[in-house]
């Protein structure tokens, strides 16, 4: 999870929501991204499709069947339906995201009944992943 903090770190350098991710094989790094929605003017560029995106290319397959996706932020319906077909069986998250999280804060789509769904682990370095994100909103607020 402190990669994936570093991975939302640099979201945050480009003024970016600052969430981040890192994708894990046996131990290695085979996929990283953080959230580029801003600078590429693109609703998908979420850091955990980014870091999918990234896996897939590395691993040289769609199934990611043997990964763990860490991430800073409660993932959404759109991520959470990209880990489901990516067939990821673990996903670690940090903060929860009550206004759009899918794995238990708005909806839980793990909870389906998918063909495939991963184990989920939440509240991994919470308060980090919080106070980055708290303080990159505050720092919005005060500028307006």
């Amino acid at each position: 999870m402190r990669l994936a903090l570093c991975e939302a770190e640099k979201a945050l350098a480009l003024g970016e929501v600052p969430v981040g991710a890192v994708i894990v094989r046996g131990g290695k790094i085979v996929g990283t991204g953080f959230n580029r929605r801003e600078c590429g003017q693109n609703a998908l560029l979420h850091a955990e499709i980014e870091a999918i995106g990234c896996a897939c290319g590395r691993l040289q397959s769609w199934r990611l069947n043997e990964c763990a996706l860490f991430v800073t932020l409660e993932p959404c319906p759109m991520c959470a339906g990209a880990i489901i077909n990516a067939r990821i069986p673990r996903v670690v998250y940090g903060a929860p995201d009550p206004k759009a999280g899918a794995c238990g804060s708005v909806a839980d789509l793990f909870a389906m009944p998918f063909s495939h769904g991963p184990a989920v682990s939440s509240g991994v370095l919470a308060c980090e992943c919080t106070a980055l994100m708290n303080g990159f909103f505050r720092r919005i607020r005060e500028k307006e």
